[in-house]
């Protein structure tokens, strides 16, 4: 892939477009309303388009189309068409209270709601799930410049990647706060619609002119064969042949990514809890110039969400059925810390060799089964191999002698392609780990686990990046800076939600309650410089591939210490209002210490499924204390706003047709369907 001069003027113009709309469009912040919730001014197109790009980043690019790449097919597009349903009903249920308690932030309702100690937790819970957050989204951005660079013969480490990312939201989110966010999302969000609707097109054209595809065709096993496709056969039939098996929205209920029983209720927690309770989300419909456009603008991001797996996750999959062997070749270079830390804890295994220096030869002619380690003194050997073969992977002499592991360690995977790819060793793996953890057992103690994987499914956006758009004329610039925007975006609202949350919820509220509005101002923008550092900071360190295969997997389970909780006391609160305060406490609580509980003795659960039992666990323990200590009276909600809050009829019905067209493609792509 080359990167011409059309495409660096776009690509860079783009940025300048961005940060000079967003700074211009918010010069004049002179209060904490006006930085933090943009004077509360902002119209239903801004609020919509602001949602989709605050929403929408490398964290959908890069985890959703790579976990689409995987066995999981279209089945993650349950993220976006629950999402449709989810936003249509806070629209309606939860966007009136908010804005008629005239709140800055979501943890400063529960002081409304309960007592000051449940606001408090949740804010300082919230900026600690943030921080993984913030890291998340600039790695995956900082992954993706650097296998595009790779593909152009430069090496970005994900550090340089993650500053640039890093700076630039950085930049115009310190200087204008949430209107600056909203207006430069009105360029991103649109931009990133079109961007991918670009990369599906040329997608098709890809695989229509393709004489073989890799096809998965068992989900349950995830086994892969490589196809011969017929010159006759036009791209959209080729698709649908390759992929059926994976264009449907319940995967089996023992799947460790999405089985179909999160769909029941797992799903619809983070949902709700994410779009109706997640701040970085919510400050766009707090900062709302009415109740009706708000509910407008929310109608509209849910439409929108309803496009957005078209664009996204079937590029994914095609990116699968063209690229399997780059992806192969890209796992490598995780896969070697896997094994040399595998081996140097069992080095009495018959399926790992390491070699020093290995001849030329001696590589070209190892054959599958085993892996070799190859111990080179020089990194330009260990880069020339990186991608020579999967069986064999390089590391640097210095590497090798620094990898430090512990005494017990077992091999696993969640890539269900690995017993398909590496069919040789998956028994003879099995039955070594079992002897490694009865050893284990047997002296009390733990044992370490390595995830190795067959693909690097997060590749699969990058690879349709550098393989199928037309090169020389721009259109890699675009969607490359959409790419970028849609990081920048998110990462932006990020920033301004964490700056709000410590500056409103911590500082205003216990250092110093009687801070001038100035001073307020001030101090988010020094949040924001903060946070940033600390994502630029975090990021390379996801990179570690004994953390998760998928980011987007990442995100979704860390926030399963806060979502569940944060959801049941935000109900409970508003359907019982005699829910007495110390129960949002209580709530708050049980679901941190339930996950992870859960997580570290039961990880076989799927967090999907965890989240739906840490929820229902603590709605019990709310209302037995309920049940206990009852208020004497109901808790009212006084209105301290001066908005309008005349509710949108209008909205009503597009939300009603929403609904409707989100069910109709889930019955379309099931097992009962009509494209069945």
């Amino acid at each position: 892939m080359q990167f011409s001069i059309f495409d660096i003027l776009v690509f860079f113009g783009f940025i300048v477009c961005v940060i000079t709309v967003g700074i211009l469009k918010s010069r004049k912040e002179k209060t904490g309303e006006d930085y933090f919730l943009a004077g509360r001014g902002l119209m239903w197109w801004l609020i919509g388009f602001s949602l989709i790009a605050a929403n929408i980043s490398t964290e959908q690019f890069v985890g959703m189309s790579g976990n689409a790449a995987s066995h999981v097919g279209l089945a993650i597009a349950s993220y976006e068409w629950m999402a449709a349903i989810t936003l249509v009903v806070v629209a309606f249920a939860f966007l009136p209270y908010f804005l008629r308690a005239g709140i800055f932030t979501m943890p400063e309702f529960l002081e409304v709601r309960y007592n000051s100690a449940s606001r408090s937790i949740m804010a300082i819970a919230t900026l600690f799930i943030y921080m993984l957050l913030l890291g998340s989204v600039t790695y995956s951005g900082a992954l993706t410049i650097r296998t595009l660079a790779g593909k152009m013969g430069y090496n970005v480490p994900l550090g340089m990647g993650s500053l640039i990312i890093g700076m630039i939201a950085m930049l115009y989110v310190a200087a204008g706060g949430l209107k600056a966010c909203a207006w430069a999302d009105l360029i991103q969000g649109s931009a990133l619609i079109l961007g991918g609707a670009v990369i599906l097109y040329f997608a098709f054209s890809k695989l229509g002119a393709a004489n073989e595809a890799a096809q998965i065709i068992n989900v349950k096993t995830g086994a892969v064969t490589l196809k011969s496709l017929p010159a006759s056969q036009g791209a959209l039939s080729r698709f649908w042949e390759l992929n059926k098996v994976r264009m449907n929205m319940f995967l089996p209920a023992d799947d460790p990514i999405l089985p179909w029983t999160a769909l029941l209720l797992g799903l619809w927690i983070p949902n709700f809890y994410y779009w109706g309770l997640n701040q970085y989300i919510t400050q766009r419909t707090l900062g709302s110039a009415s109740l009706a456009e708000g509910q407008k603008g929310i109608v509209f991001a849910s439409f929108l969400k309803l496009i957005i797996p078209f664009v996204i996750v079937v590029p994914g999959i095609i990116a699968f059925n063209l690229f399997s062997v780059d992806m192969q070749k890209e796992a490598i270079r995780d896969n070697t810390t896997v094994m040399t830390k595998y081996y140097k804890a069992n080095p009495e295994t018959q399926w790992i060799n390491v070699v020093e220096s290995p001849a030329d030869s001696a590589i070209a002619q190892w054959q599958p089964g085993r892996f070799m380690v190859a111990v080179f003194h020089d990194e330009a050997d260990v880069e020339v191999l990186k991608t020579h073969n999967p069986y064999v992977l390089p590391i640097t002499k210095s590497e090798f002698t620094n990898i430090q592991t512990a005494e017990y360690t077992v091999f696993c995977t969640d890539d269900k392609a690995w017993k398909s790819v590496f069919p040789s060793l998956a028994e003879e793996v099995s039955a070594y780990n079992e002897q490694i953890e009865a050893s284990a057992a047997h002296t009390g103690q733990l044992t370490s686990t390595e995830k190795f994987i067959a693909y690097k499914y997060d590749t699969a956006m990058a690879q349709l990046l550098g393989n199928v758009l037309p090169q020389g004329v721009g259109l890699v610039g675009f969607v490359l800076a959409a790419l970028l925007g849609a990081v920048v975006s998110s990462l932006a609202a990020m920033l301004n939600a964490s700056s709000t949350i410590f500056t409103m919820d911590i500082y205003k509220k216990y250092l110093s309650p009687d801070a001038s509005q100035k001073s307020i101002v001030f101090l988010g923008r020094i949040c924001v410089v903060g946070f940033s550092l600390i994502a630029i900071f975090l990021a390379p360190q996801l990179g570690n591939p004994k953390i998760s295969n998928s980011i987007f997997t990442i995100i979704q389970e860390g926030q399963g210490f806060i979502s569940p909780g944060i959801l049941a006391v935000f109900a409970f609160g508003l359907l019982i209002r005699k829910a007495p305060p110390i129960s949002g406490v209580i709530g708050l609580l049980t679901n941190i210490a339930a996950y992870g509980i859960l997580k570290w003795t039961l990880p076989e659960i799927q967090f999907l499924n965890r989240m739906a039992i840490c929820f229902g666990l603590c709605i019990v323990v709310m209302g037995i204390v309920s049940l206990i200590k009852p208020l004497d009276q109901p808790v009212q909600f006084t209105a301290k706003t001066k908005l309008s809050l005349n509710s949108s009829r209008g909205a009503r019905i597009a939300g009603f047709i929403v609904v409707g067209l989100t069910l109709m493609l889930y019955f379309l792509f099931s097992p009962a369907g009509l494209l069945r």
